[in-house]
């Protein structure tokens, strides 16, 4: 049964419902609901509602009674197939059904067709970001949106409420492919970090200290990314080089020999290593880095 709190409403705003009240679904609620945007939440555990409807959303009953009462409706579940266990049986038919829920990119792209094939327009999101930063837009956080390039604008306003937008493209799977492409990268920095640590552990070496200068030089070799992507456009990976893959690969023993003297596994070091001389072997000395991307794409 939906309730009704008394609660005042701002009818010049937009209404939504949002499905899924965990630590983001709560956080995304509290934002809309603080910016004056009538809600209704369902949640799989109805206790999780109760504090949403003292602060103003209705609660309704089923994900259907959710989506019966408002035109937008936002997924924020645990995962793809929580998504199609609670839409189940629901009428899309009209419905912009706009998911937050992670998947991967061919989750995302099933799940834009299954709404199509039931009425409704899809838009997929993935969230950079963690709950403590949704509602504050000085902390920087954003959603990828992808999909219909309509339906975005017509909800762009009442999306950028809990954080920032940015889209990223038609096809429904590039928002999970950039959440997933950004965060890959992520884990590599933060495997180099581990090794960086690894090696001084053992030492009298404060690793403050050590953080400090890691911090900054990774902020120094992070525009190497443009450069790799201007290789990639061009084609020509030997455009403004000037440290050579013949030269990396020459410099590996060195990371190598001082790990096992520090008594460290190179076991994060080693399979890029691998792919470097891959490379050098097939006549890649004169370029930089950039061909180790065709390696691992073939």
């Amino acid at each position: 049964m939906t309730q009704h709190p008394d609660h005042p409403h701002h009818p010049e705003k937009p209404s939504l419902a949002l499905l899924g009240l965990g630590a983001m679904g709560s956080a995304l609620a509290r934002t809309w609901l603080a910016a004056g945007h009538p809600l209704t939440v369902w949640n799989r555990s109805p206790a999780r509602a109760a504090a949403l409807a003292a602060e103003g959303a209705r609660v309704a009953g089923s994900a259907a009674e959710a989506l019966a009462a408002n035109s937008l409706v936002i997924a924020c579940l645990l995962d793809d197939d929580s998504v199609g266990e609670a839409l189940a049986g629901t009428d899309l038919d009209g419905k912009d059904l706009v998911n937050l829920t992670t998947s991967t990119p061919a989750q995302a792209r099933a799940r834009a067709a299954w709404a199509r094939e039931r009425g409704g327009r899809y838009l997929d999101g993935t969230i950079m970001a963690v709950p403590p930063m949704i509602g504050v837009p000085e902390a920087g956080g954003y959603v990828f949106y992808s999909g219909s390039p309509e339906l975005f604008e017509r909800h762009r306003e009442t999306l950028a409420v809990p954080a920032g937008t940015t889209y990223v493209g038609e096809d429904a799977g590039f928002a999970a492919l950039h959440d997933v492409a950004l965060l890959s990268a992520m884990y590599g920095m933060f495997a180099g970090a581990a090794h960086a640590f690894a090696l001084i552990r053992n030492e009298d070496i404060d690793p403050a200290s050590l953080a400090t200068l890691l911090a900054d030089w990774l902020v120094a070799m992070a525009p190497s990314v443009h450069r790799t992507a201007d290789h990639l456009k061009s084609g020509d990976y030997t455009k403004g080089v000037v440290s050579n893959l013949g030269m990396q690969v020459a410099g590996t023993p060195t990371f190598l020999d001082t790990a096992e003297q520090q008594g460290v596994s190179p076991e994060l070091l080693v399979p890029y290593f691998a792919l470097m001389r891959r490379r050098l072997d097939e006549g890649g000395g004169d370029e930089d880095l950039t061909g180790v991307v065709d390696l691992l794409a073939r």
